[in-house]
């Protein structure tokens, strides 16, 4: 089930007066959480729900098995290494068995002339695997490192792996947050509702107008790319790096938003990151859940920033290496995480990696020179990242950048879809205006605000542009991931 579908716009209002009027009591509330976030997932296949169950049972087993060995650390390390192993092993076949298959395939095909074709399964990827995986794997860690205690209940467990709205595209909670939520008495706080029904909204206008539009474009005029000038090229990469930030960051918002009626309070997932000056700093702000599972679990122990600088650019490789395979199963993910890591071992070698960690020009309306140039030129790298990232292959990416060099600068076909680029920057002139806020709809007490006539005056101008110029309905992104 998707947010941006009517069958959503049904299930949630039934599940949030049966929640807040019906299961009053925490336990309640959670097995109508967890069956409710069962029909959700199922919704799309009911079939993926023995994974998610499967996923569910080893972490919740694992950490029940740790407790029993506490004292013996070798054998709680080599219970968290099985569930580890046995999770991603699981993830590593629905992603990515056909991808390392196929290359086998290629591969001796060239140097034996022998087809492993036979060896290729039909086989269909679940839903959000990768992100209720990792979510699992942290709960694992997590405990072998005492930093949170094993639950007992199963089912407070089960709710936590499978919460609606965070489920299909994150944020990727880990149990240190999300789990004590479902631990404790939870009681209606109405500010908090409308705050993330706010969040919400804000969250469909980027989906269904901005991204939905942008992706009729891109779409529409990324298969004849040998025949467009620079100029279309480069507008065509610019409306996929709006097209994916507002489709993913939408979608953030809606989970954040929708997870705030229900009395639970989910991490910042986008913090504006193309208001970034820097590589690193738009790193820090874009997908922050992943990028801190990233650094939390495998940069850190690899020793992190506290060692060389060498060993400090070895271990951003590897960890951008497992980011681009985290994001699918081809060779264009791989080179889009080392593009990535190439861009942020030039910043730490220059020095500037922790840099800019205030919002850029906080306390004015503009930003300086030096800084509009440098959001200029992080947006311009990030742009040629997501062109890698939207190609179907390694091929395809290298022949569209060269196309950006050699083909004519421009001609009268050169520009398409400037009505849906000025939506978008519309939306992002609002941003820039409330990028110190947690979202763009968190409108502050002034003098305009402070009416609530005002305020609805805001709400019903955007529900207005969502029915008016919605795009065509787009799948999110990121379900693939």
């Amino acid at each position: 089930m998707a947010f941006n579908s009517i069958e959503f716009l049904l299930f949630l209002p039934i599940v949030f007066i049966l929640y807040w009027f019906v299961a009053r009591q925490r336990r309640m509330q959670n097995v109508l959480l967890l069956v409710a976030s069962y029909v959700f997932y199922g919704w799309w296949d009911w079939r993926f729900l023995v994974l998610i169950v499967f996923t569910s049972l080893c972490s919740y087993g694992s950490g029940l098995l740790m407790q029993h060995l506490d004292g013996n650390r070798k054998a709680q390390r080599a219970v968290s290494a099985a569930n580890i192993v046995v999770n991603l092993a699981v993830l590593g076949f629905f992603k990515y068995y056909n991808f390392f298959v196929e290359n086998l395939n290629a591969l001796f095909s060239s140097l034996l002339g022998y087809q492993l074709d036979w060896v290729i399964l039909n086989i269909i990827l679940p839903v959000g695997i990768s992100f209720y995986t990792f979510q699992a794997l942290s709960y694992s860690i997590d405990v072998y490192q005492h930093k949170i205690k094993p639950t007992r209940d199963l089912v407070e467990f089960c709710a936590y792996i499978s919460f609606f709205p965070q489920l299909v595209a994150g944020p990727i909670e880990r149990a240190t947050n999300l789990l004590p939520q479902f631990q404790r008495a939870r009681k209606f706080d109405y500010c908090a509702a409308v705050d993330g029904m706010r969040q919400m909204l804000w969250g469909f206008l980027k989906k269904v107008v901005v991204a939905d539009n942008c992706a009729m474009i891109v779409n529409g005029n990324w298969h004849h790319y040998q025949t467009l000038p620079t100029v279309s090229l480069l507008l065509l990469g610019v409306m996929f790096t709006i097209q994916i930030y507002c489709d993913f960051s939408g979608y953030s918002d809606i989970a954040i938003g929708c997870a705030r009626l229900f009395g639970f309070n989910l991490m910042q997932n986008f913090n504006f990151p193309y208001f970034s000056r820097s590589i690193p700093e738009f790193w820090r702000r874009w997908h922050i859940s992943l990028m801190t599972w990233f650094r939390d679990y495998i940069y850190f122990p690899l020793g992190g920033s506290r060692c060389g600088k060498w060993k400090i650019i070895r271990n951003v490789f590897i960890v951008w290496c497992i980011s681009g395979l985290w994001h699918g199963a081809n060779w264009t993910f791989v080179c889009w995480g080392l593009y990535h890591a190439s861009l942020l071992a030039v910043y730490n070698l220059l020095g500037v990696n922790t840099k800019y960690k205030q919002v850029v020009a906080y306390g004015r309306f503009l930003p300086s020179l030096r800084e509009t140039l440098q959001l200029v030129l992080t947006f311009f790298l990030a742009v040629i990242g997501w062109i890698i990232f939207r190609a179907e292959s390694m091929t395809q990416a290298i022949d569209y950048l060269s196309s950006m060099v050699t083909n004519g600068f421009f001609d009268r076909s050169a520009l398409f879809g400037l009505n849906y680029l000025a939506m978008a920057l519309a939306l992002f002139a609002v941003e820039w205006l409330q990028r110190d806020k947690q979202h763009a709809l968190q409108l502050p007490a002034n003098v305009v605000f402070r009416y609530r006539a005002a305020r609805w005056a805001v709400y019903i101008f955007i529900i207005f542009i969502c029915l008016s110029f919605t795009g065509q309905n787009q799948t999110f992104i990121y379900f693939q991931f």
